[in-house]
């Protein structure tokens, strides 16, 4: 069992910034649905309390489509969506992490579930 580490990550220009403890041991997302595919977003999930984001409130734009119950929340500046915000099945806030952003993470090395999110 694997158990979550602290992360650092955020977008290109570096004006996004957090901190998060995420379980990277456990398999990430790889989504073909309409945003997910063209983006090339590998995604992990954590509740809210373990994610902190440290600089770029501001510099965040949001984006919802379809049934508008995600944040897809990118830099204004360079563009990178390195998170999303929403709503788990629970009732839980979640945040949806772009590990591809995480500074430390060889993406490489990672366990990639497949979700067919196209035809969902």
């Amino acid at each position: 069992m694997t158990q979550a580490s602290k992360h650092s990550g955020g977008c290109h220009c570096g004006k996004v910034r957090y901190d998060v403890n995420v379980d990277l041991g456990q398999p990430v997302l790889s989504c073909n649905c309409s945003i997910c595919g063209k983006t090339g977003t590998l995604l992990a999930f954590v509740p809210k309390t373990e994610f902190r984001l440290t600089s770029g409130e501001g510099d965040l734009t949001d984006y919802q489509f379809a049934s508008k119950t995600i944040h897809h929340l990118f830099c204004s500046t360079c563009g990178v969506r390195s998170f999303g915000r929403g709503v788990g099945p629970d009732g839980t806030e979640m945040v949806a992490l772009n590990v591809r952003c995480l500074d430390d993470v060889d993406v490489a090395k990672l366990a990639v579930n497949h979700y067919d999110g196209k035809n969902a």
